[in-house]
């Protein structure tokens, strides 16, 4: 039942769109579900990452590091302020026990700093991994697609 639902989030959130399909990767308790990035302009210094963690054990962990071959690999959160919104840099992502968190357009991502001239295309692959407190550490690959007509809920192309 879980699974269907972070499958339902992650359509609902568009990451499946422009062909990509979904991967999920596991360690531990926890359940990733379709890590993706999307594309950026070539002018853009930081891309962003999201995907669906779910804790599916009975004790809290925590994403404490996202590693990745770039200069600076960082986890996000947008916060708005008097109708501004900003990027804030946080040292680590709680998965409560029992509970699914999202890394979504607008919420918390993992931004992917220090493009340089070498912008992110549509159909390339970001190898990283995931350190957990508890679990350990996982290999994924985010999956960069297409930005969607609406922008994906904030721009990280001035970042």
């Amino acid at each position: 039942m879980k699974k269907l639902l972070m499958l339902t989030t992650a359509i609902g959130l568009g990451l499946f769109a422009h062909g990509a399909k979904a991967h999920d990767y596991s360690v531990g308790d926890l359940s990733i579900v379709h890590p993706v990035a999307f594309e950026t302009p070539k002018a853009a210094k930081s891309g962003a990452g999201y995907m669906v963690i779910a804790n599916d054990g009975d004790t809290d962990d925590t994403l404490v590091e996202v590693r990745a071959d770039f200069p600076r690999v960082m986890i996000h959160n947008t916060e708005e302020t008097d109708g501004i919104a900003r990027m804030v840099h946080i040292d680590a992502l709680n998965i409560p026990a029992g509970e699914t968190v999202e890394l979504a357009p607008g919420g918390y991502h993992v931004m992917f700093m220090g493009l340089g001239d070498d912008p992110l295309e549509n159909g390339e692959e970001i190898q990283a991994t995931l350190v957990f407190e508890n679990a350990g550490e996982v290999e994924v690959v985010f999956q960069v697609v297409e930005r969607p007509e609406d922008g994906g809920g904030h721009d990280h192309g001035d970042h």
